[in-house]
Formats: C-alpha cells, structure tokens, sequence
C-alpha cells in the first residue's frame, strides 16, 4: 500500500515581509476598530468585531463622529466621517440592510439642495479641525464627499433616494471638469468605477484620464518627482496636494483608472509604495502634520491602504 503523506503545513511570515511587519504596526498604533479591521482583512478575523468597534463612533442622527476621520475631532456627525464608515462596512463584507438604511437618512438629512454632500457642516465649528479643512457656514455640494459614498453604495447594490439627486451631482461636476486636482480625481474615479452605466462611466473616465496626464496630476517616476515645486499652502515634502501617484488612482487593476498608465508606470508607482513601508511597519502619512493625534491614528489606515493596494496588484500575500 502506498505511504500516506500529509501536506505541509503553510509556513509562517517572514518577519521581514511586509505583512508581519505592518501586523505589529498595527497592534502597537492602531485603534481598535482598525485593529480589528485590519485582523478581518488579513488574519481571517470575523466581521462582527468590526462591526462592534464601529459602534462606538455613531451618533443617534444615524451619522458618525467622534473623530472617526482623524483630521475633524469632537463627537459631531460629519459627512467624512460616515463615508470612512461606510467604507469599513464595505471592507467588512457589511455595507447593507437596516445599519446602511439609516445611514441613507442622515445622508438625506445632510444634503445641500442640489442634492450633493458638504465636506463639512458648520455644527464642525468649535472643535478641533485641521487647519486645511475649511468649516463653512453654508457648505456647497463637495464631490470629495459626494463621489465615493455613491460610488460605494453603488457596489454594493444599495438603492435609496438619495443615490438620484447625488449622482446627477457628480455626474454633472465629472462631466464639466476642465481642471482639477487630484484628491477630486480620485472621488471621481470612486464614484466611475461602481456607478451602473457602464458606457458612460468608461467615456468619462477616459476624458478624466487625458486631463490628468494633460495637467500633470499624477508623479509618473518617482524617481524624479522634485522636478516640480511645492504647491503654495502645502508642508515641506508634499507635493501637488500632496504627491500622487498611479496606485492612488487605480487602487486595483479593475479601476478604470488603470487604463491611464502604462505597465512600466504602474510598476514603478509600485515599487514606490511598497518601499514606503517604514522602519516600524507601518506607511507614512503625506498631507500636513498638524496633532499628533491625527497623525496616530491616521497611519494604521494608511497602512491598510497600502497593504490592499498592494495585494490587489499580486505584491502582498495575505
């Protein structure tokens, strides 16, 4: 009778992959949702912790604050703040059912009248914010917020209301860019690659693509990316809101951003990211240091970021 051999158990990571070097990242930094965020998406941890830590950061109006999103301190509903928490409950496997029902109503509560969300809602003013987020008294319709909460909602086949009036607001804004800066393109390219008309998505992204190799909105060789100055308001070491780079566009090879870079371009932007990884295990972050706190708090989620960026484009096993 032939001998029965038993397959080998699967080795452990390397203390110098990127993987378990960003995993005690987190455990020594992150807050616990992100912990347990970043356990879920890795370790095969469960999704309901995810959801449990989640909890702590909602508001009765069926928003979330309390600094979820670092950068906007205090216990206030914020529209940046519940996009986050949608994208933890997409991450989650979670985006659905009663929790996102009320979600929608808040962001129904909280819409301008063309239907679009504000960055920030006044109720900011008197808590710490970051000095680069303006807190207005009469917001207008933003599509840094608007973009990637119908985007994502879109993926994962909600259907409400708001979603109408909120994607012929980004439509509109898409479709009528003559200029623009990167963080807007990536709300734009949020909202394109799950929004349901296909053709239509594909046509404006493909005007998007020309515009922002045309303005120079992304560092095509990070080798050389010194070659232009520092945009007036930005911090030493940032770069044209800060820098960015093709992985910030197309987050995955799906991403209808993918189609504006070259194969040696998304190599190098690559290869970029995954040497970004700190001395500590986790990535940094690149926009304007202004609280400690923010900072700490912020860079467990960049790291995730990275981490599934990377792992998308075969870099990171995990």
């Amino acid at each position: 009778m032939a001998e029965t051999r038993s397959s080998p158990a699967p080795a452990p990571p390397s203390a110098a992959s990127p993987l378990f070097r960003a995993e005690r990242f987190v455990w020594l930094t992150a807050r616990v949702l992100e912990q347990r965020l970043f356990a879920h998406l890795f370790l095969n941890g469960a999704a309901d912790p995810v959801e449990s830590a989640l909890d702590a950061y909602g508001n009765d109006d069926g928003g979330y604050g309390h600094a979820l999103e670092p950068d906007l301190r205090g216990p206030v509903s914020q529209p940046l703040h519940t996009a986050y928490a949608l994208r933890v409950l997409d991450r989650a496997g979670r985006c659905g059912g009663r929790r996102v029902e009320r979600v929608c109503r808040y962001l129904t509560s909280v819409s301008t009248p063309d239907g679009a969300l504000p960055a920030v809602r006044p109720a900011q003013r008197g808590c710490p914010t970051a000095p680069f987020v303006p807190v207005l008294d009469d917001p207008p319709g933003d599509l840094l917020a608007t973009g990637p909460v119908v985007g994502l909602l879109h993926r994962n086949e909600v259907w409400h209301a708001w979603l109408f009036r909120a994607g012929d607001f980004c439509w509109q804004r898409i479709e009528s860019l003559e200029a623009s800066h990167p963080y807007e393109v990536r709300a734009a390219v949020a909202f394109l690659d799950h929004v349901p008309d296909r053709t239509r998505a594909r046509a404006a992204a493909d005007r998007l693509g020309r515009l922002v190799r045309e303005q120079r909105l992304a560092v095509l060789d990070p080798d050389r990316r010194e070659d232009r100055p520092v945009a007036p308001g930005h911090a030493p070491g940032e770069h044209r809101f800060p820098q960015h780079f093709p992985h910030d566009f197309a987050r995955t090879p799906g991403s209808l951003a993918r189609a504006w870079f070259t194969d040696e371009e998304m190599a190098r932007s690559l290869d970029f990211l995954a040497d970004g990884q700190q001395e500590d295990g986790g990535w940094p972050v690149t926009r304007r240091d202004w609280s400690p706190a923010a900072v700490l708090e912020a860079r467990p989620m960049v790291t995730i970021e990275a981490l599934l960026t990377l792992r998308a484009y075969g870099r990171v096993i995990g």
